[in-house]
């Protein structure tokens, strides 16, 4: 214990040797940390609180949710510290009194993207803070200046909320337009190479769709209009074997000698039969016209018999054979025009599948008109759709109060700097100083060889120490050494005395601000 006693008294001794060393380190280091704090400008912080109210009931009913809004507002939060953002800020500020150059000012923006910060601590809520310090603006000026800075990202984050939703609805719509214009160029080629297709191949068939549909489809007519055909020949030969066992004319009696009915009764029916022939279109060279013109020849030599001969019992026509004349009339036309509708669709079945036996790719050409003619069709009607959608949104969005912004907190005006924080800087480089001076001491006291003790003497020399002399001082001595004591101690009080006048201006400087 007794040894680490005496080494401290033997440090503390060396170092008061070296004491006017220590004082002027202590004072070098002192000056020079002070001039490099006083250097350094104060910085001041300024920041701002901003609630954002989101109406989400109609927006909602198109899509546009509570959820799609914040991620808008947290896309706008993330962006607004953005170097064409804050360009705008340092061209708007003070700060550009100090840009020469584009250099100049992308370092503002720089400093700008290290000191700003935006926060959302909790729901609908953000914080905005900015920090300043400006080297070339007095501590008035930048904490205007933070203030200002904060004022300007307010902005910013509100018009690019309000604003930055239209400008991207309207490059969407321009988009969306010019989609749209050339896929209908597109859909029109499509429509027009499969119309020049269809009159080409596919006018020969019925019905609609591709080649393969268009042949089951005519299949299909074609057995149907051939079961028709069977039933209607059925029924006409019905009727024809009806109408063999039904007489024409039945017996009339003689009214007042002359006849009633009989020929002329018989030629007026046929007469009118042939008329109801030539109704429906039949001409004179129909075999049912020209049958029916020979049985009135026939009729017309009996008629002139009946006129010479007197009150014979005459003919009528026979009502039932007349109805079935007529329906054996209509069977036939529909007989006939179901054999034409066969003979048709044969016809253009036979003529396509020489066309198929031709040009095998007939089929598969029309499967990639149609495909690729469908999935223009999808992608109009999708973009379509979508050009609608952000139509509706962009009006919704601009014709109703969808976000409101309320500033909860304006920017203030700081009134005492952030940073750095001088006086505790002062005292460290004040402790600085004197740890400095002390091993500056310490160290000059080690690089000489000299013993501060006879024990020291003797370990180091090996020989027996006989003794030591004290030293003796002079009244001269003593009073040399008092004056310098006094000295040292005024360096010593001097450069403590700076330290409190530092931070007595530094104070001062803050309650002038305040």
């Amino acid at each position: 214990m007794n040894g680490i006693y005496d080494e401290i008294r033997i440090a503390v001794h060396t170092v008061w040797r070296q004491r006017w060393l220590a004082l002027a380190v202590m004072w070098g280091i002192c000056l020079l940390g002070w001039l490099v704090i006083a250097l350094i400008p104060n910085s001041y912080e300024s920041g701002a609180r901003l609630f954002v109210s989101m109406q989400s009931i109609l927006p909602e009913k198109i899509g546009i949710s509570t959820g799609d809004r914040m991620a808008d507002i947290e896309r706008v939060r993330q962006t607004l510290t953005s170097a064409e953002n804050l360009e705008k800020v340092v061209r708007s500020t003070d700060l550009v009194t100090q840009a020469s150059s584009d250099r100049d000012v992308g370092d503002m923006i720089a400093r700008l993207q290290r000191n700003i910060t935006v926060k959302s601590p909790q729901d609908n809520m953000f914080q905005i803070t900015a920090r300043t310090s400006a080297g070339g603006l007095t501590d008035g000026e930048n904490a205007r200046l933070a203030m200002t800075v904060v004022q300007k990202l307010i902005d910013l984050f509100v018009a690019e909320n309000l604003a930055g939703d239209r400008v991207e609805t309207s490059q969407t719509i321009q988009f969306l337009d010019g989609e749209l214009a050339r896929r209908e160029k597109g859909l029109q080629d499509a429509e027009a190479k499969r119309a020049a297709f269809e009159q080409k191949y596919m006018g020969m068939l019925p019905g609609t769709g591709s080649v393969a549909e268009r042949m089951t489809a005519a299949r299909s007519e074609l057995q149907d209009v051939e079961s028709n055909l069977v039933a209607a020949q059925s029924a006409l030969a019905a009727l024809n074997g009806q109408m063999a066992s039904t007489p024409a004319t039945v017996a009339a009696p003689s009214v007042g000698g002359g006849s009633v009915g009989g020929a002329r009764g018989r030629i007026a029916a046929l007469e009118a039969q042939i008329s109801d022939d030539q109704a429906k279109g039949w001409t004179e060279q129909h075999p049912d016209v020209i049958a029916t013109r020979q049985q009135i020849a026939r009729l017309r030599g009996q008629a002139a018999s009946e006129g010479r001969g007197g009150g014979t019992a005459g003919t009528t026509p026979n009502p039932m054979y007349m109805t079935l004349r007529s329906m054996q009339a209509e069977k036939q036309a529909t007989a006939a025009a179901l054999s034409a509708r066969r003979a048709q669709l044969a016809n253009d079945m036979a003529q396509f599948a020489a066309k198929q036996v031709e040009e095998p790719g007939v089929a598969a050409e029309q499967a990639r008109l149609n495909r690729d003619y469908d999935v223009l069709k999808q992608q109009y009607d999708k973009l379509l759709g979508d050009r609608e959608d952000v139509r509706l949104r962009n009006d919704v969005a601009n014709k109703t109060d969808a976000i409101s912004f309320r500033v909860i907190d304006p920017p203030y005006l700081p009134r005492v700097p952030v940073a750095p924080n001088r006086p505790l800087l002062l005292a460290l480089v004040l402790v600085a100083g004197i740890a400095g001076g002390i091993g500056a001491a310490f160290a000059k006291g080690q690089l000489r060889t000299t013993y501060p003790t006879a024990e020291r003497l003797a370990r180091a020399s090996g020989l027996p120490v006989l003794g030591a002399v004290s030293e003796v001082l002079t009244p001269a001595n003593v009073v040399d050494r008092r004056k310098r004591l006094v000295w040292f101690a005024s360096g010593a009080g001097a450069l403590v005395g700076c330290f409190l006048l530092l931070l007595v201006v530094e104070f001062v400087q803050r309650g002038l601000m305040a």
